[in-house]
């Protein structure tokens, strides 16, 4: 007697896309970055303001100074020349050595905590070689001949002997015109990055991602492939998604026999 026939088979919806990881590699730390230190994003700003205010103060400083040192060169007024000089001195040592380390320190720190890097760009090292310079100069040469005009006019001296009214034009020109300089370093950032920079990016980009377990070794990440089932069940892809494989989306042999109709 015949098998009588069965209810027709049902269309057996796909499997739900099992969640695994979207791709073989594990992203690491730039060769460049790895193990350095790195302000937070808080600390970052506070030292960038103290470090833009510390510069702003040195270049209005120098322009003090330059025309104090303007003021006792040329003017006819013993009293004028000699408080313009006294005055420089009170600059000097009140404000210079401070304002002018602390500006260097604090550069430094945003250099070497932050991703510009201190070997990086070439208008890092350039503003760099600049600010020292600049410092050591004033700390060591600019306020011994403050001092020396200083204690002239002191002493009854006026104007002051020596080379001493002309340095105090001419060094506070040269210390403005470096440090307008680095200001403008700063704002236009020029020259691209150095030697080492560029070894270093280099680096980077070719360690950004590391390969785990099966991973590409070319350091890209290997695309999973579609099959027709994956594409008629609608299960779509998108950059970071997963994407079924025919074992998944292609129903059991063994079931679908079953639930064909007896014949």
């Amino acid at each position: 007697m015949p098998t009588p026939p069965g209810p027709p088979a049902a269309d057996t919806p796909a499997p739900p896309a099992r969640a695994t990881a979207a791709s073989t590699e594990t992203p690491g730390p730039p060769a460049d970055r790895a193990g350095r230190f790195r302000l937070p994003r808080h600390a970052r700003r506070i030292w960038l303001i103290a470090h833009v205010a510390l510069s702003v103060g040195w270049l209005g400083l120098t322009a003090g100074v330059l025309a104090l040192g303007i003021a006792g060169r040329f003017s006819d007024d013993p009293e004028t020349v000699k408080a313009a000089y006294l005055a420089q001195q009170i600059f000097a040592d009140w404000l210079l050595i401070p304002v002018s380390l602390l500006s260097l320190l604090t550069g430094v720190v945003l250099s070497l905590g932050t991703s510009w890097g201190f070997h990086r760009y070439r208008w890092v090292v350039t503003k760099f070689w600049l600010t020292l310079a600049a410092t050591l100069a004033s700390i060591f040469a600019l306020r011994a001949f403050i001092h020396d005009a200083a204690g002239q006019v002191a002493a009854g001296t006026v104007p002051p002997d020596g080379r001493a009214p002309h340095v105090l034009v001419i060094a506070p020109s040269v210390a403005l015109t470096i440090y307008l300089t680095a200001t403008i370093l700063s704002v236009v950032k020029p020259w691209g990055m150095t030697r080492r920079g560029t070894r270093l990016a280099a680096a980077a980009r070719a360690g950004r991602t590391r390969p785990s377990g099966g991973g590409s070794p070319t350091g890209t990440a290997a695309k999973p492939a579609t099959t027709p089932s994956a594409k008629s069940t609608g299960t779509g892809t998108a950059t970071g998604a997963t994407v079924e494989t025919a074992a998944d989306t292609t129903p059991d042999t063994d079931t679908a026999a079953a639930q064909r109709p007896g014949r």
